[in-house]
This record gives structure tokens, C-alpha cells and sequence, in this order.
């Protein structure tokens, strides 16, 4: 059967993931069938492949049907016409690089999940705004035929780990042609190379779930994280050899290597392999792939490093590791702080720090506890000497940015999120915005947050049994003129999501004042085998059942990117508790500040650099060793912030009914906070004070790597 050319056009759209930050193109997929559009968790291809024929027979005779469809192929024709900041700013050799980007998740978009948390958003984002900025990228990792487990909560609110089956077929995946053969420890194992294109960004997935291998091999990209040890190891062994394979096998010839976190860190033991199998030395090797190697830390806490049997990284890596000129001594060396001791185990994050040149955390604050960490490591006196520099994180704004707010931008900011003028500061004018603007603005986005919210619990209470009554009573929970307050990210235990329950009775009296009523909105997954974070999701789960809080704290499952732009766009109060300094960035108190949202948090991760005193709250309960004075402190700081400062500010309303003194702290994080803590810059700084000195070859010195904002000026 001959397909309709304007249905091939929108398949081959649907292949590009560019259609994840365009509203235009979104909306028209929607159009197509609703009712798949939210079912497939908006898949644009699945509802092409499964749309009714006489659907799209009606679409086809709907006069401003095709109109549309042109609109949106003329806008993405138009992305890759138009110049770029890369394509403007760059010159001479610099124009040469390419950069290879190794990560073990990905968060590009709700169908498809591909990712656990921050630092998967962390990379969908990096490679959007690479898109956007021309920066030459490709980027490596691996297809989860299940990819990351979706949360459900039994009725007394333990986590139920459920992995789904992913069609292949229904994916925006691009198959290459192309196979590899990855040795994992005696085996060769086969790894089929697909593509996602993300805008101007390639990213090549290895996938082992092939009849040729073995069962054991297939199961190797079953799903993110959910192996125990050794097969995580052979996951990495495939990520960093396979990628580097990959990346040849479809000949892409990268000039600079990122390696995203540590799980990637093989990738530069196979880079060696192939320095010396060319005839250099050792240390020359060592050398060309130091000078070439950037790497990303993001973990603070010592527990969060993985770590393994030097025996069985040697064993693993089989003839990667046989083809070094390094004696079994001397290999588990690269791998340990303390290289004499034989008993410490090898660390996939002192490898890559080892093998790569240039080194940063992604917080100011995450760098300096970085060159804490790290300091015996480089055997330096103090840790202002260490080579840890740090690149703050930032988020893709198009992505973040939910449709009912691109009207007020195009009226008050008019930006452009790509283009040669894509690195301007559109956010400088929002204090000409006027507030009743503003104030609308939030509501809308509220009003639309709690009628999600309502079908959201609805649809829990039913799968876990609720009567009718329960339900009707659902439908009305939530009241739009609440102060909203939202808690959505990993449940980590150092992200201490109950730390607001920590007096009960104050907590009540505060959401319950009939006069200035508060309502929080929670959500959030633990790692599918860290119990004590499940534990936290269930805690959270039984205060939503009690009383006291019942209609004024909720919690919704199975916490995804959709979930994330709901909760950041609606929630007036975004909260944000972790344990200083384990915060390495944290990125989804960003997002609010898109629409005059606040932030209430803990001065860890990114705050410390955006707050400036009027643009939200910094919970400040003082430094203690003690675990449980900290939580109390914490927690009476919070209470008192609430209680004296947020809920009074957000009721305190004039003649016309506005809460102006708070929506004049919005506007201020709105004009303060989005340009310095978006993806387009987090890339700049990338740019200049990594890749292109990687690329070019130059001495790697202390201030380099320090810097944390890009040079450029547009």
C-alpha cells in the first residue's frame, strides 16, 4: 500500500526528536488522534503507525489540516537552515572539533524512558542545546529494551518495581545498518548500533538484545540500572569499549571525549589500547588521550562511586586490558586513589580522573567539595590545588517550556532559542512586565497543573481499589487558590523528601489555617534496590493517608519528564531539602524561575549561585555533624521561614486582590535566574574552557578548568 506523502513527511519528523522542544510540531501530532497522543505518553510516531485509516482520511479533507502540517515542516526545514552560534562564533582550526559524549542515560522525552533522574535530564538537555548552538556533537549510549522501571505504589505505599516491554518499531529509532563485536571478558558479544536524532545531534544506542547472543549477553541492555554488580560492569564495559567501537564502525572521528560521570570511563582504556597498538608509548598514549579527555563528576558522596574487584575489571575487559603494556599491578593502579594498596578496590571515577586532563564538577560549590574529595588523589597540599574545576549545570529551556506560557514570552521576551542570536539574555526586560500580566500567567499554569493532578490521583486510587466516593472526592481535592508547594525529584535518602514532616503537629497548623491555606504536591522514585529511598516514597505515601494532611499533601507515582513540566510550571513554591553538600547540582529548582515560580531550598547545588537574597528563601539551620541535629535544624528553619515569611507574603494582597510583593520576587527570578542556569550557557562555558582547549591541544592549567562562565560575549 503506497503511504500518503504527507503522512511519510510526518514519519519522518516524528524521527527527529527536534519535535520534543517545538509546541507547533507537538500540538499537531496531537492533533492527530488524542486519545493515542496520551496513551502512547505523546509518541508521535506510535500514533502514526496506529491511528485509524479514516481518521486520517477526515484530517485529510479538513481545510487549515495541511496548512498546519506546513507550518510545522517550514519551521523545521528552517532550523537547519539558519545559521547557528557555533557557525558565527567560531573560526579557524576550533571549527574542526568534534566532540563525543559518553552517558549511560538519556532524557529526551517522556516516551521514552530512558533515564532515572538528574543526570539523565542533565544529558537530554546537553545535547538539545548542542543541537540549537551547532556545536558539533555525537553522543553514545546504550537502548534499554525495558528501560528505567515505572513506579507503582501497593496500598500500603511500598514500591512496586514494574519494567515494561519497549516496541522497537513505535521508537523514533534510526537503524544504522551497522553491528559490532564488543569483547566482554572471553566473548565477543554482538551489539546492534541504532540512532536517535536529536535535532543536529546524532546519538548512537548499543543494543545486545540480538538471537545471536547469549542470554546472559541480551540481558546486558535490558535496563538502566537494574543488574547486580558484575553485570553493571560488563553494562560499562560495553558503554566505553562498544562506544568507542561504535563510534568507529559508523565513522565518526570525534577529536575531544566527554565522558559524562564514571560509567563511562572504559572508553578511555580502549583509546589507549588503539594509541599503543599505532606504535606510542605508554606515557605518550597516556598523554594524547589525557589532552583529548574531558570528564564530568557528579557525584558528592563517597557511596555514589562505582567501584569493583580490580580481578574482575581485568577479567571483564579481556583483551582491552591484555593489550596494555601494564602488569596486573600496575592496571588495578589506575583505578585506586592509593595505587600500592592492594586492597582497595577499582573505581571507575579515579580512572577517568586519571585519564582525562580536563575535570569538572557541575556547581561552584560541587567543584570545591570535588577538589576536597579528590585531593589525596593528586597528592597536593591543599585543595584549591587540585585540577577539579566545575561548569554549572543548566536546562534546556524550549524543553521546560510548557505551550500556555510561549504566548506571554513572544508578548514580553521575544527570545530566539537558536540562531546566531541564540546566546542573548532575553530574561532582562521581564522587569517591565506588568504584574496582573504575571499573576494571570500563574494561574493559568496552576489551574491546568490541578486538573493533571486531579486525573493523576484519580487514576492511582482506582488501580489500588478506591471506592466511588474516594474518587468523587478526588475530583474536587486541590483548591487553585492555595499556595502550592512541590517536591519532585529522586528519592534519594540525602535529598531527605520528609524532612517537612519532621513536627507534624506545626506542619498541620500550617497547611490547615483555614485563612491562609497550603497544599504540597510530592513525587519521586528511589533506585529500584535502594530500600531506604523506597522507604522515604512510603513514609511520604501513609502522611498523605493521615487526617491531619489528607486533601492538602499528595503524592503522585511513577515521576517522569511529563510529571517534572507539570509540577514545575504550576507549584508556586518549589522546595528543595538535601543534605549539604551532597546536592551536586540539582537542576529542577531551574525550571520554575521559567514562570516566575520561587524556590525555597537548602544553599547546596546550584543555589548558592542564584540566590541573591530576593529572587526566593534559602534555608539556612546552620552546619552540624550530628545527622539528627541537622534534620531539626533544617526542619525549624523551613517551619520558621514558612510561617513567618512565604505564607504571609503570598496572602498579603492589596485593593485589586494581587499579591504584589510576591509577584515581584517572581518577576526578579524571572529577570535573574533563567539566562544563568540554561543548557545554551552551561554548553559556552563547555566550549570555551573544555573543548575547545581539548581540541587545540593546549596546556590544561588550574584557572581554566575553574571557570564557570563563558568568555564570550554576544
Amino acid at each position: 500500500m503506497k503511504l500518503d506523502p504527507l503522512k511519510k513527511q510526518l514519519l519522518e519528523l516524528s524521527s527527529d526528536l527536534w519535535w520534543t522542544w517545538s509546541p507547533e510540531a507537538q500540538a499537531l501530532f496531537q492533533r492527530l488522534e488524542p486519545h493515542l497522543w496520551r496513551s502512547s505518553r505523546h509518541n508521535p510516531k506510535q500514533v502514526l503507525l496506529h491511528m485509524e485509516p479514516d481518521r486520517w482520511q477526515r484530517l485529510r479533507q479538513e481545510a487549515n489540516f495541511e496548512r498546519q502540517v506546513q507550518k510545522v515542516l517550514g519551521a523545521w526545514h528552517r532550523y537547519y537552515r539558519e545559521g547557528t552560534w557555533f557557525s558565527s562564533k567560531v573560526k579557524g582550526e576550533a571549527a574542526n572539533t568534534k566532540i563525543a559524549y559518553f552517558c549511560s542515560e538519556y532524557a529526551l522525552h517522556e516516551s521514552m524512558p530512558q533515564y532515572a533522574g538528574g543526570l539523565g535530564v542533565l544529558a537530554g538537555d546537553h545535547l538539545k542545546s548542542a543541537s540549537d548552538l551547532g556545536i558539533p556533537l555525537v553522543a553514545i549510549g546504550l537502548l534499554y529494551a525495558h528501560g528505567y522501571y515505572r513506579q507503582e505504589l501497593s496500598p500500603d505505599g511500598a514500591t512496586q518495581v514494574v519494567y515494561p516491554n519497549i516496541a522497537k518499531e513505535d521508537w523514533p529509532l534510526i537503524d544504522t545498518g551497522n553491528h559490532i563485536s564488543c569483547p566482554i571478558g572471553k566473548r565477543k558479544v554482538k551489539a546492534k548500533i541504532w540512532k536517535l536524532q536529536v535535532g543536529r545531534v546524532p546519538l548512537y544506542l548499543l543494543d545486545t538484545d540480538l538471537e545471536q547472543n547469549r542470554s546472559k549477553d541480551r540481558r546486558l541492555t535490558q535496563g538502566l540500572y537494574k543488574g547486580e554488580p558484575e553485570e553493571r560492569l560488563r553494562q560499562q564495559v560495553l558503554l566505553g569499549v562498544g562506544g568507542v567501537l561504535a563510534l568507529h564502525a559508523v565513522k565518526e572521528k570525534p577529536t575531544v571525549f566527554h565522558l559524562n560521570e564514571g560509567h563511562a570511563a572504559f572508553c578511555n582504556l580502549e583509546r589507549l589500547r588503539r594509541e599503543v597498538e599505532k606504535g606510542r608509548s605508554w606515557s605518550r598514549a597516556l598523554q594524547a588521550i589525557r589532552a583529548s579527555s574531558v570528564f564530568t563528576t557528579h557525584t558528592p558522596v563517597a557511596a555514589g562511586h562505582d567501584r569493583y574487584e580490580a580481578k574482575a575489571v581485568r577479567k571483564w575487559l579481556g583483551p582491552t586490558a591484555k593489550k596494555l603494556p601494564l602488569s596486573a599491578g600496575n592496571f588495578a593502579a589506575l583505578g585506586r586513589e592509593r595505587p600500592q594498596d592492594s586492597e582497595e578496590s577499582f573505581c571507575m571515577t579515579v580512572l577517568a580522573l586519571k585519564t582525562a586532563a580536563r575535570v569538572n564538577g557541575v556547581a561552584a560549590l560541587h567543584g570545591d567539595t570535588s577538589r576536597k574529595m579528590w585531593q589525596g588523589l593528586y597528592s597536593v597540599e591543599e585543595p584549591e590545588q587540585v585540577p577539579i574545576g566545575h561548569v554549572t549545570n543548566g536546562i534546556h529551556i524550549p524543553t521546560w517550556l510548557v505551550a500556555e506560557a510561549r504566548p506571554f514570552y513572544r508578548k514580553h521576551l521575544r527570545p530566539r532559542w537558536s540562531g546566531r542570536q541564540a546566546s542573548k539574555d532575553w530574561w532582562a526586560a521581564a522587569d517591565q512586565i506588568p504584574l496582573p500580566e504575571l499573576w494571570q500567567l500563574r494561574r493559568t499554569l496552576k489551574s491546568k497543573l490541578i486538573h493533571f493532578l486531579r486525573d493523576r490521583l484519580v487514576d492511582q486510587a482506582v488501580a489500588k481499589g478506591a471506592d466511588p466516593q474516594q474518587t468523587a472526592a478526588l475530583y474536587s481535592s486541590l483548591d487553585p487558590d492555595a499556595l502550592t508547594l512541590g517536591f519532585a525529584r529522586r528519592f534519594a535518602t540525602y535529598k531527605r523528601a520528609p524532612l517537612l514532616f519532621h513536627n507534624q503537629r506545626r506542619l498541620a497548623a500550617l497547611l490547615r489555617n483555614p485563612e491562609q491555606p497550603v497544599q504540597i504536591v510530592f513525587a519521586g522514585k528511589a533506585h529500584p534496590r535502594d530500600q531506604d529511598g523506597q522507604a522515604y516514597a512510603q513514609r511520604i505515601y501513609r502522611m498523605t493517608q493521615k487526617p491531619a494532611f489528607r486533601g492538602r499533601v499528595f503524592l503522585l507515582e511513577d515521576y517522569d519528564m511529563e510529571i517534572g513540566r507539570m509540577l514545575t510550571s504550576g507549584c508556586d513554591l518549589w522546595l528543595n531539602t538535601p543534605l549539604r553538600p551532597h546536592e551536586a547540582s540539582g537542576t529542577s529548582g531551574m525550571k520554575p524561575t521559567l514562570y516566575g515560580g520561587l524556590n525555597c531550598s537548602i544553599l547546596d547545588g546550584w543555589w548558592p549561585e542564584g540566590f541573591d537574597g530576593k529572587n526566593g528563601w534559602a534555608i539556612e539551620g546552620g552546619e552540624f555533624e550530628n545527622r539528627r541535629r541537622q534534620d531539626r535544624a533544617d526542619a525549624e528553619a523551613l517551619y520558621a521561614l514558612l510561617e513567618q515569611e512565604i505564607v504571609p507574603l503570598y496572602y498579603r494582597r492589596g485593593r485589586d486582590r494581587l499579591p504584589r510583593a510576591w509577584l515581584s520576587r517572581c518577576r526578579h527570578a524571572l529577570q535573574s535566574l533563567p539566562a544563568a542556569f540554561s543548557s545554551h550557557r552551561m554548553l559556552q562555558d563547555y566550549w570555551s574552557g573544555y573543548y575547545a582547549p581539548a581540541h587545540l591541544g593546549e596546556e590544561c592549567t588550574r584557572s581554566e578548568v575553574s571557570s564557570s562562565r563563558s568568555q564570550d560575549e554576544d
